[in-house]
């Protein structure tokens, strides 16, 4: 990676998935001098980690990672309609390794080595794009979601949320006074590895109720026996 004469963007929070050590390094250091805050995940574990507690502007994420391809990880962020901008970092120059990655859902694409200033360049371009495309935000009875920040609210007060939680709530909100089957919302929320088996649903839903359903305010995730889940704000006036 070269640099030149470095053009200042408005600071952004960035997570860097790259496994390379002295890269890793030398694109972060270059980044916090551009007043960019930045975070490193050297594994896409470590990343998917970070991604689930943070809430970043923008991804620089390298393809080969010691376990498994930042396709994969930038196709389970669109899946979950996690709105960050992507820029993936590789060293294949192929038209076909790039199609792959503008497919899986990334916004650019960047082959090494590059220009750090191009880098920077690349960012700008996203934080331009970003306000085009940002996701409006909706309501179902005092229930606030806003995609384009991951944002909640609940009667005019915040709900703290992980990406997981948050992407379960969305595809419940989206299909207000659906009932959504566990199939339906494992495919929607989670991966290709997702156990049919394990109670994952089941917990993240309970940890939504707790968060949700405040003490006080209207129940709005129901359990419908044998059926699925809900998010329905009639169905706690109907009787049982």
């Amino acid at each position: 990676m070269t640099t030149a004469t470095i053009e200042r963007a408005d600071p952004v929070r960035v997570l860097l998935v790259e496994d390379e050590a002295r890269l890793a390094d030398s694109i972060a250091r270059g980044l916090r001098q551009t007043a960019h805050a930045v975070d490193v995940a050297d594994r896409l574990s470590a990343a998917r980690q970070k991604l689930e507690v943070e809430r970043y502007d923008a991804v620089i994420l390298d393809v080969n990672m010691p376990d498994g391809s930042g396709f994969g990880l930038a196709a389970e962020l669109r899946k979950r309609a996690v709105p960050i901008p992507i820029l993936m970092l590789t060293a294949r120059d192929g038209v076909e390794d790039r199609v792959t990655g503008l497919d899986s859902g990334a916004d650019d694409y960047l082959v090494k080595p590059f220009a750090f200033d191009e880098l920077l360049a690349r960012l700008r371009a996203l934080q331009r794009r970003a306000p085009e495309s940002r996701p409006i935000a909706f309501s179902v009875a005092d229930l606030t979601l806003d995609p384009a920040t991951r944002t909640v609210s609940r009667a005019g007060r915040p709900v703290e949320l992980t990406t997981t939680e948050y992407a379960l709530l969305d595809y419940l909100a989206r299909h207000a006074g659906v009932v959504c089957g566990r199939a339906a919302i494992s495919g929607a929320v989670w991966d290709e590895n997702y156990d049919p088996f394990s109670n994952i649903i089941d917990v993240y839903v309970s940890r939504l109720r707790r968060k949700v359903d405040q003490p006080g305010l209207v129940p709005l995730i129901h359990t419908v026996r044998g059926a699925g889940y809900t998010l329905d704000p009639a169905r706690s006036h109907r009787p049982v």
